[in-house]
């Protein structure tokens, strides 16, 4: 219990209660204290009025009074004139005199404190002033036991009702804690767990309903975490079946392309010039085909190869998916520029290299494309000392504000209706797994360029 969130409070709750009641015990202490001797001033003062009725009163009457106002002496200090009224022997010599005229609340306290700890039973000496204006002032001298006792007797009831008021007040105080937080509390872990049983079940987000502010905006904090985190887990299953899907179709389809091979070997031997001319292209285009099933199955798997690295031409294979988009181009005005120095060769793997130049130029030349206007895709290359830069630029009306925001993400960074974003993503990956990086350089009404940067190191410090 005591480890609990209710059982600390409980705890807790008692303890600053109980010594708020210390905090009230201390000044009621000093405030009994100062009582008791104004107390027997006063009956110091009723007895000495016997005296001045009649000047001569029996010595047993006389020690009568005393006793009942349980004092040695009695000095009243009338028209200047300091008179002893009543005495008697004094056990033994006035240890301390107090003056309760213009003592103030500090001193008071100080006094009790120091009398509740000083077992010893001393005579003092209190000075006060009478009641009703009856004098200058009144003197007494007085045994302090009977007083520390009354002090003690006094502490311990109050200290007993401070007990019972602090328990009482810590276990209303926890009930409505426990109304008014635990329960909401234990309700929102409720919902936690709830959730976590089946979060792809959009029924168990919790609905904020808490009335305490605090309580509530974290309510509203922990729905959108679940609402998030759902759809996420949707779309991650989304993923996983399209994906099993992918891998079904890749496998039927490399077999079929298989086949293509096959008759495109036939092909490459015809005696016509166009044939000739472009049955290499078809070979090549078929082969890659062929490789993409291969890794996509490789993907379900798991067991997606890295790069092989090698040095190859970038002219070539900037020619080659040029080529290839030239062809889908058709009618539409669309020049295709490459500016790559002669005999550059870049280390690459040369089938992930194509995917990435590939994807990027097709994804020029559908905005151009999509706009429905005419313009330039252009590749260009360059080297330092310590990286291979390639720049891939168009002319076409740039990416709109939803696109740059999610650029790389698969399924978000489309950046033409229907477009699923899949292109940048993957050419990102790739770049990424030759120790690369894909950026955004521009984009605008003026134009689009991606700059491919490819490392020469081997990636040791």
């Amino acid at each position: 219990m005591f480890n609990s969130l209710s059982g600390r409070l409980l705890i807790l709750t008692t303890v600053f209660v109980m010594l708020a009641e210390v905090l009230i015990f201390v000044p009621s202490i000093a405030r009994f204290r100062e009582d008791y001797m104004l107390n027997r001033l006063e009956r110091a003062q009723i007895a000495s009025l016997a005296l001045l009725a009649d000047d001569m009163l029996d010595p047993a009457l006389e020690v009568e009074l005393l006793e009942n106002a349980q004092v040695f002496n009695v000095v009243l200090r009338r028209d200047e004139v300091r008179q002893l009224m009543l005495s008697s022997d004094i056990p033994q010599a006035i240890s301390r005199t107090y003056d309760l005229r213009d003592a103030t609340a500090l001193n008071l306290i100080r006094d009790a404190m120091m009398r509740m700890v000083t077992p010893e039973n001393e005579v003092i000496r209190v000075i006060g002033a009478p009641v009703r204006e009856a004098g200058l002032l009144i003197e007494i001298t007085m045994e302090t036991g009977p007083m520390r006792m009354a002090m003690i007797d006094y502490g311990v009831r109050i200290l007993i009702l401070s007990a019972v008021i602090s328990v009482i007040t810590a276990f209303l105080l926890f009930l409505a804690m426990r109304a008014l937080i635990l329960k909401p509390i234990k309700g929102v872990v409720g919902h936690m767990q709830n959730y976590a049983m089946a979060p792809e079940d959009a029924r168990r987000i919790i609905e904020p309903s808490a009335r305490v502010t605090e309580l509530y905006e974290a309510e509203v904090a922990l729905k959108t975490l679940q609402t998030d985190l759902t759809q996420a887990l949707k779309q991650k299953e989304r993923l996983a079946q399209l994906g099993s899907a992918v891998s079904k179709i890749s496998h039927d389809l490399r077999n079929i392309l298989t086949s293509a091979q096959l008759f495109t070997d036939r092909i490459e031997m015809s005696e016509d010039p166009t044939v000739k001319r472009m049955a290499p292209k078809l070979v090549g285009s078929i082969t890659r085909a062929v490789h993409l099933c291969e890794s996509t199955l490789a993907f379900g798997k798991a067991e997606e190869p890295g790069p092989t690295l090698t040095m190859v031409s970038l002219a070539e294979l900037v020619e080659d998916a040029m080529d290839g988009e030239k062809l889908a181009s058709g009618d539409h005005a669309i020049s295709y520029a490459a500016d790559i120095p002669l005999g550059l060769m870049v280390r690459a793997d040369p089938e992930q290299m194509y995917r990435v130049i590939s994807n990027l130029v097709r994804n020029a030349r559908q905005a151009l494309m999509g706009a429905g206007q005419g313009g330039e895709i252009a590749v260009q290359a360059s080297e330092t000392d310590t990286a291979w830069l390639i720049e891939i630029s168009d002319t076409g009306p740039g990416l709109p504000a939803k696109a740059q925001e999610h650029l790389f993400t698969p399924f978000q960074g489309g950046a033409r209706k229907g477009g699923s974003g899949l292109g940048l993503a993957i050419a990102a990956e790739l770049v990424k797994g030759h120790g690369g990086h894909l950026t955004l350089l521009k984009t605008d009404s003026e134009g689009t360029t991606f700059q491919l940067v490819l490392p020469k190191g081997d990636g040791t410090v």
